[in-house]
């Protein structure tokens, strides 16, 4: 069994189409994992097991392989390229020791490329950059290798180059003679060998003085320059032909760092930052990065990291902070869909396990010597949404089950209920990514649901001060009901919490105390829903005070019923009006679209706050947008950039709505209104 100092953790990360799958599929057959080469067209790659992968051509979540090479065991995760399936690929990342960037040469740098690549910046992990299908028609490599050390810094260096056929490849690390199209080797060596040597004083002296450095001495250094992030290699494939594959695996298992000599995990719990060295024989502590529900049997695997300790069928697993210790079983190797025992899992290695309900994607696994949380990639606000209404009925509980398993295993698909508007409502990354979630909870739970737009939540308000009254009697033979209430309202500022700022001014006994709590009551069932158009209230002043009671026939009911009408009556003459949900937004684009999408905002009542410019001619743009114009903005953005753009948002506040908008809000909420009556 191999030892933690023989495993490399590797990622492969990029936009979808760049080649990953087939890289990792060339990778398993060079090493005689497999015993014919799968492609995606033909549907039978390993890594691409799920039906709907298969169906599509692309894949949705990452897959776990794991191979051996020169003695070393390679664990290999396949993270989805396509931005509505990012949350797979950066939970992916903390679970690994080295980022491998696939970046396809005709396609170059795309928009999926730069977020994760900065992503593993932010992780700290060592990067590698994998420039495949080289054999590209279209394909400009010296162009390209500007391109990225433009967009990714001077650092991202030849570690390897094409033959001028593009039939072999020239390792620049070792040699410093040969020719490339790209550029030439001396030159790529020697660039290799000054980066490296940043990382490490003594030797950068000896460059420096003249010294000529060992090819020994640079492979030492290499490992620590990459770790350091003074060095991010830059390697050429042509996955479908097998070319530089090879080369790409020798590299690996020298220069990747093993989880022995990468940076430690560190465990946060609350200002307490602890190192976890891949020790085996250290306290267990292990990241579940992964989870995953078998189609059929819908038996739910967690894969996880071990970043020090052993974790093995009988030992006593604790999750989080719970208190009670569980029996893990069987510990598995996962290989794509398929998973086979092994005797355990030990520091720096990736493993899963089967039948355990409690695990979730973030959870810290250990023995009870452990606390706190390893640090999880900031992950994107999934903005696009879906309303949900079941196709048949008596499903609601199911879908609900379904939903919460689908939330399990994709931590950027989440589901809520809208307290304001009563909708099941999905949000994802995009369009297509909602569509596919759907698709699996069709195909997997046999659960079928009709979709439309979200309702927006807008909100009422007042703008205006005035006096209501209303008088609750009711005279039914025996005991009546009685109840008068006067009262005033008045604009609060806007966002003001609670909603409704309640005051009781009542002088002389003209309520008896005993009736503030059912007036307030009759005062928020208006605020719950509203006078103009069936939303809810916000930012409003309310003060009782005068009104009558009579002592037999007041009661609960009837100033509850006064308190309401009074509250109308108030409300409709202080000039009552719709607020809608404002946005920040942030939009990266190419610097080319800025034109069309200033304008396009500015046409959906958007206000540009400002811009920035990002390496690689991008540019975000910063604007506030009310929500109801920009529902369906994830397919009108790609359109206009070619599927380039991106975009996050979060809510900023609420403003009165315009109030030509606000006469078809009404005039909509008048015809559902009669509509339902009839």
């Amino acid at each position: 069994m191999a030892g933690t100092d023989d495993i490399h953790n590797i990622v492969l990360l990029g936009h979808g189409s760049s080649g990953k799958t087939s890289l990792a599929e060339a990778i398993l057959y060079k090493t005689g994992k497999t015993n014919r080469l799968g492609t995606v067209e033909e549907k039978n790659t390993v890594a691409d097991f799920d039906e709907e992968e298969k169906e599509r051509g692309n894949s949705i979540h990452s897959a776990l392989l794991h191979t051996t090479h020169n003695d070393k065991t390679i664990n290999l995760i396949d993270a989805p390229g396509y931005p509505d399936f990012v949350g797979a690929a950066l939970t992916s990342i903390p679970a690994t020791d080295c980022c491998a960037i696939v970046i396809s040469a005709s396609a170059g740098i795309e928009m999926n490329t730069r977020k994760l690549f900065n992503a593993a910046v932010d992780s700290g992990k060592p990067r590698i950059i994998i420039i495949n299908k080289i054999d590209s028609d279209n394909a400009d490599l010296p162009e390209l290798i500007k391109t990225i050390q433009q967009n990714f810094g001077s650092q991202c260096r030849c570690a390897n180059l094409p033959s001028g056929d593009k039939s072999s490849i020239i390792d620049c690390i070792k040699n410093d003679a040969g020719d490339s199209p790209v550029m030439d080797v001396a030159s790529a060596h020697t660039e290799l060998v000054e980066s490296a040597i940043e990382a490490d004083d003594k030797l950068m002296e000896a460059y420096l003085g003249g010294e000529q450095i060992s090819k020994e001495k640079i492979a030492e250094v290499f490992i620590k320059a990459l770790v350091e992030g003074k060095i991010v290699p830059i390697l050429f494939t042509n996955a479908r032909k097998e070319i530089g594959i090879s080369e790409l695996l020798d590299f690996i298992v020298e220069y990747v760092p093993s989880p022995a000599k990468a940076k430690p995990g560190i465990l946060i719990d609350g200002d307490k930052r602890t190192e976890v060295k891949a020790d085996s024989s250290a306290p267990l502590a292990g990241l579940v990065f992964r989870v995953g529900f078998e189609p059929r049997s819908n038996m739910k695997y967690a894969s996880m990291r071990i970043f020090s300790g052993t974790l093995k069928s009988d030992t006593n697993l604790f999750i989080n902070h719970e208190k009670k210790a569980i029996r893990p079983g069987h510990v598995l190797k996962t290989q794509g869909g398929e998973n086979s025992e092994v005797p355990a899992g030990i520091a720096g290695d990736i493993v899963t396990l089967a039948k355990i309900d409690e695990l979730k994607i973030g959870d810290l696994i250990h023995d009870g010597k452990m606390s706190g949380k390893f640090a999880m990639p900031k992950l994107p606000m999934p903005m696009f949404s879906l309303a949900l209404e079941p196709a048949s009925r008596g499903d609601e509980q199911k879908i609900g089950t379904a939903m919460e398993k689908l939330t399990e295993e994709d931590v950027c698909f989440k589901v809520t209920r809208d307290h304001q508007t009563k909708e099941l409502i999905v949000s994802g990354m995009g369009d297509l990514h909602l569509r596919i979630m759907l698709s699996k909870m069709e195909k997997r739970f046999k659960l079928a649901v009709n979709t439309k737009p979200p309702k927006i939540p807008y909100r009422e308000t007042i703008t205006a001060k005035a006096d209501g009254h209303y008088k609750h009697k009711k005279q039914t033979g025996g005991a009546g009901q009685f109840g008068e209430v006067y009262l005033r309202v008045e604009p609060a500022e806007r966002g003001s919490e609670p909603p409704m700022q309640f005051g009781w001014d009542i002088f002389g006994g003209s309520i008896p105390g005993q009736f503030e709590a059912p007036i307030t009551k009759g005062i928020n069932d208006v605020m719950e829903r509203g006078v103009v158009a069936g939303f809810p209230m916000q930012d409003v002043k309310v003060s009782v005070y005068d009104g009558k009671h009579h002592p037999v026939d007041s009661k609960e009911v009837a100033f509850r019923a006064a308190g309401k009408g009074a509250f109308i009556d108030a409300v409709s003459k202080a000039k009552p009006g719709l607020l809608e949900p404002i946005v920040n937004i942030e939009i990266t684009i190419p610097a080319d679209y800025v034109g069309d999408i200033a304008g396009d905002l500015s046409s959906k009542r958007g206000r540009v706050q400002g811009q920035d410019m990002l390496p690689g001619n991008m540019i975000t743009i910063k604007a506030q947008v009310p929500l109801s114009e920009i529902a369906n903005y994830d397919s009108q953005l790609k359109s206009v950039t070619g599927g380039q753009g991106s975009y996050s948002m979060t809510l900023s506040h609420y403003e009165v709505v315009p109030s030509n908008v606000q006469q078809q809000i009404v005039a909509q909420y008048a015809k559902n209104k009669q509509v339902m009556e009839e």
